[in-house]
């Protein structure tokens, strides 16, 4: 029988942060069951301490590398975890939301909570998401009541009082996006300019001082949503190019509507028919940001200089 379980651990200080994770552990090793840690890199270290030598039967993750983008995560690093797991139950310790996320990258936070509920309810897996109650707004700590089903306070464990329908909490953190630069780059595609736009991207991305390698992530990015734009919407689009601190930025718009948020974040499987592309733009970019409505919608990808 499929169990699968998503719980907020609400924690004040380390210490509470290690009676809460490290027994959860050790009783996933005890049961034989595959472990994952993705935390930010100084909970890494608290945990791999707290654990001694059995930290090297727990693969560990820095969430500030792996879920920079919280639209990768699902498609990128829980399900390929959890399909691993050979059939058992496999046990992960989550920490998407922490006080140094941005404004920018938090909406897709949240969502990604939301929509963990909705990728895995089939799947024999029992998450864990810390929240520091001492450096969280109240305001995300509700958030964290309307994405878990469980919420877990010292040894208590209770039924949160906020959860709701996934669905009803990504509709509602599908918020606009900040306006672009007055000195953002504007070019208008269709299926005749692909190319072009692609060439376009690439000079950008280079004039960015990406690496090469980078570039040809942004190009194939873009790529993959415009054609999406010529593919499902009403045959062209736009695209926005800038740059934001250290990160070069492009948006893409059309005039379709993205009416499932499922897409890009779970493997649409070998005998279907698309689907691939908007998931292998959130393993590529560092952030995607997604707005949608019924007369548009609004895709903008970030790619670090590094």
């Amino acid at each position: 029988m499929v169990d699968f379980v998503h719980e907020a651990l609400l924690y004040r200080d380390a210490d509470e942060y290690v009676a809460g994770t490290v027994p959860f552990v050790l009783d996933g090793l005890s049961a034989g069951e595959p472990v994952l840690v993705t935390v930010p890199q100084a909970n890494v270290d608290l945990l791999r301490r707290a654990l001694g030598t059995r930290a090297d039967r727990v693969e560990f993750l820095d969430m500030a590398r792996a879920g920079r983008n919280p639209g990768r995560l699902i498609p990128g690093v829980l399900a390929s975890f959890t399909d691993g797991g050979r059939g058992g139950r496999v046990r992960i310790v989550g920490e998407p939301v922490w006080s140094g996320r941005t404004e920018l990258e938090y909406p897709a936070c949240v969502q990604h909570e939301a929509l963990v509920n909705t990728a895995f309810e089939d799947r024999p897996a029992w998450m864990l998401c810390p929240y520091d109650v001492a450096a969280l707004a109240p305001s995300v700590l509700w958030d964290a009541e309307t994405t878990h089903p469980v919420v877990v306070e010292g040894t208590r464990r209770r039924a949160s009082t906020g959860y709701r329908d996934p669905f009803v909490t990504v509709e509602e953190f599908n918020r606009p996006l900040p306006p672009p630069p007055p000195d953002a780059v504007e070019r208008r595609f269709d299926v005749d300019s692909l190319i072009d736009t692609r060439h376009a991207v690439a000079a950008f991305a280079r004039d960015a001082r990406l690496s090469e390698e980078r570039v040809e992530d942004l190009v194939l990015a873009v790529n993959e949503l415009a054609t999406n734009s010529v593919v499902h919407a009403d045959g062209r689009g736009s695209v926005l190019l800038w740059r934001e601190g250290t990160a070069a930025v492009c948006e893409v718009r059309d005039r379709g509507r993205l009416a499932n948020p499922m897409v890009g974040r779970r493997h649409p499987g070998p005998s279907a028919h698309g689907g691939y592309g908007v998931m292998l733009v959130n393993l590529l970019c560092d952030l995607v940001r997604v707005h949608t409505r019924e007369d548009g919608t609004a895709v903008r990808v970030y790619l670090d200089v590094r």
